[in-house]
């Protein structure tokens, strides 16, 4: 088993998951301000499309609440009927 461990280590496959750090500081500077940046765009981008789906939500409520309004105040089908009151079976 360590062995396979080893070869798994050795394979160079690790360093896909485990990227070395640049030695240079101004490389190290320029990674750093490009990550935060990319974090700064998926948030914006995020809270955008979070924004315009309530949007898009309110309007589809509120156009579907007066379509529903006119329809009923237009003569729709009125439904009668009697009903009684069933008492609940008593449990023995």
């Amino acid at each position: 088993m360590q062995n396979m461990l080893l070869r798994w280590r050795t394979t160079g496959f690790n360093a896909v998951f485990e990227p070395r750090k640049p030695r240079h500081p101004l490389t190290r500077l320029l990674f750093g301000l490009a990550g935060i940046a990319l974090l700064a765009v998926l948030l914006v981008f995020g809270v955008v499309i979070g924004a315009a789906m309530l949007v898009a939500g309110l309007a589809i409520r509120m156009l579907a609440g007066r379509k529903g309004a006119a329809a009923a105040a237009g003569g729709g089908t009125v439904l009668d009927g009697d009903y009684r009151v069933v008492d609940k079976p008593l449990l023995r």
